[in-house]
């Protein structure tokens, strides 16, 4: 018999107390066994970002909310931010490593900060006292605010007390039933596929064929809990399900996940955003520059109001009401062997130009993210591949209604007379403007406005009324059950 094997793992955790404040030193795997209120959540980056050489980063790791991407860059040899692709408009710093100053050699050789801070020292033990106090120090500095302007326009937030806070505005804005929060799936659909949605937490709700917070009031009320009692813990154990036709689960979240919420705390000039179940901070002058820009993107659609149910249905509607109006929905004009691209769901003629509408029937913002791409990397090949362009123009023939409105639309385009337009179907009245659009939308399309102002192609917003009917909720058919010794139909 082979001898047992054992297995062990030391740590410690050393509190040094240094200007009225008490750093922990964690040595092993011990960081958990700190209480998650007791520590600055942001000490770690903020002292790297004081103390490490702009042009000696080595490591970033970055997400992107809005996109729900993340990203870890490393390189062999010290560059600065720029090299690693980071925007600081619509991407959150996460974690940052480099070589620090000169003038810092002597306390640290390379940081690496996220919530907490990793660095070689050669500071002697009797000295860490002492080592704590620069580090507070470095902590109180906004040095870095020259070296990385935009890093903390947008930041994670990790407190939990801020996070409770936040948190308690929001169950006070559900229990009133106001209409700022919103629900929606949180990750991209195809919104081509069919699918149904229900609520479980409460027993099981009706099947829906959208999903809408009035949906989510009008469960509970049929379940008799009531709407003012809701708590965190109520959020999290009642479930958003997505269905699709064939009954198969297509996901299931949380409801708390399927919040998206703005709010401010008391005292504060900055904006928290709720997005797929984290919270994050913008400072207030950013977003006012955001909302600046984007202001004269703003324009009223010649596109009809919405009173289908799929966007399939409402673009060939669309297409029909406006002037020399095609539905381009749902077509490729990609060069062969590479990804299927649309041209657009409607191409029609506005003031002599050429309009590529592109539309979305969500305010999610990976949705939205991905329309604002879409409609970016569409124009680009428009103007980059010849096949492309030939492709469209077989399109524009083949859909057109007419051969002359296929000729007057494709002079235009052949003439550079073209722009693009997202149109945005909600519930939520155009006289809301900018702000009918989460925090992380409004980012991604600032970003698409400037790769359109290089392309020297006009780019505009609209909101166009949802003033389908409401579909009610209908019961889940039951599937036969099969005989006892008698096998079922397939």
């Amino acid at each position: 018999m082979a001898d047992p094997l054992t297995q062990s793992t030391k740590g410690a955790l050393l509190f040094v107390t240094a200007g009225k404040r008490t750093f922990a030193i964690c040595f092993g795997n011990t960081a958990h066994n700190l209480e998650n209120e007791s520590y600055e959540y942001d000490f770690g980056l903020r002292v790297t970002l004081n103390c490490v050489d702009p042009d000696k980063l080595k490591n970033t790791d970055v997400s992107e909310p809005g996109a729900a991407r993340r990203q870890r860059t490393q390189v062999a040899v010290g560059s600065d931010l720029t090299y690693f692709d980071f925007e600081g408009d619509s991407k959150v710093l996460r974690s940052l490593t480099g070589a620090v100053k000169p003038e810092f050699s002597d306390l640290l050789r390379n940081v690496t900060g996220s919530s907490n801070v990793r660095f070689t020292s050669p500071t002697r033990a009797q000295d860490i006292p002492a080592l704590c106090g620069r580090l507070l120090d470095l902590y109180n500095r906004d040095d870095y605010k020259k070296s990385f302007p935009d890093v903390q326009n947008i930041s994670p937030v990790r407190d939990p007390v801020v996070i409770d806070q936040l948190d308690d505005l929001l169950l006070a804005s559900l229990r009133s039933k106001s209409t700022d929060p919103l629900l929606t799936v949180p990750e991209l659909l195809d919104f081509n596929d069919t699918f149904v949605a229900r609520f479980l937490g409460e027993g099981t709700s009706l099947l829906y064929s959208d999903v809408y917070l009035s949906l989510y009031y009008e469960h509970l009320n049929s379940r008799g809990v009531a709407v003012t009692g809701l708590t965190r813990d109520d959020l999290s154990r009642q479930k958003l399900e997505l269905l699709t036709e064939d009954d198969q689960r297509r996901g299931i979240y949380p409801i708390y996940k399927c919040l998206v919420y703005d709010a401010s705390l008391p005292g504060e000039t900055a904006i928290y955003h709720l997005m797929e179940g984290n919270w994050y901070r913008f400072e207030s002058d950013y977003v006012t520059r955001i909302n600046n820009a984007l202001a004269p993107l703003l324009r009223t659609s010649v596109m009809p109001p919405c009173t289908a149910h799929e966007e399939k249905d409402y673009n060939q509607a669309a297409a029909l009401s406006t002037t020399n109006g095609i539905c381009l929905d749902r077509t490729n004009f990609s060069p062969q062997g590479q990804t299927q691209l649309e041209p657009c769901d409607v191409l029609f003629e506005a003031g002599a130009v050429a309009v590529f509408a592109h539309v979305k029937m969500s305010t999610a913002s990976a949705d939205l993210s991905h329309l604002f791409n879409q409609g970016a990397n569409a124009m680009e090949l428009l103007r980059t591949n010849d096949d492309a362009r030939d492709k469209l123009a077989r399109l524009i023939t083949a859909k057109a209604a007419t051969g002359g409105v296929a000729t007057r639309i494709q002079s235009l385009i052949d003439a550079g007379k073209s722009e693009v337009e997202y149109v945005i179907v909600t519930h939520k009245p155009a006289s809301g403007g900018i702000e009918n659009l989460p925090l992380f939308s409004r980012i991604s399309l600032n970003r698409t406005a400037r790769t359109f102002k290089a392309m020297a192609v006009g780019v505009h917003l609209a909101f166009v009324l949802d003033s389908a009917p409401d579909r009610k909720g209908v019961a889940k058919p039951r599937k036969p059950r099969a005989r006892k010794g008698v096998a079922a139909a397939g």
